[in-house]
């Protein structure tokens, strides 16, 4: 089932950066393709997707990191969550974008 992605304003606007940046063009690429994988299913093996403890999410829900890149120097992550929850009022599931910056 997919997901629907939101996105903080720090990761829109880290996004934006990538975006319009002339030197981080294939880094943007990168990171289209895996918020694209992650919107399918966020356990596609190629994302390596795991629990992130250092970062806790609104409402305290766990956070997770995404592979953007791998075995790259300062290879791109991406930090999400599930939220907001689905309720019966709304059927839509949610991946929210925490932040998307290069391996801390």
């Amino acid at each position: 089932m997919p997901f629907e992605l939101k996105y903080t304003p720090e990761a829109a606007t880290q996004l934006d950066v990538l975006s319009t940046s002339k030197n981080l063009q294939k880094r943007y690429k990168s990171v289209k393709k895996a918020l694209r994988l992650l919107s399918n299913d966020p356990t596609y093996p190629s994302l390596n997707t795991h629990k992130y403890d250092s970062l806790v999410g609104p409402d305290s829900v766990e956070v997770f990191e995404a592979y953007a890149e791998n075995q790259t120097p300062a290879a791109y992550r991406i930090f999400w969550c599930y939220y907001p929850p689905k309720t019966k009022k709304n059927a839509v599931s949610y991946i929210t974008i925490i932040a998307i910056t290069p391996h801390p």
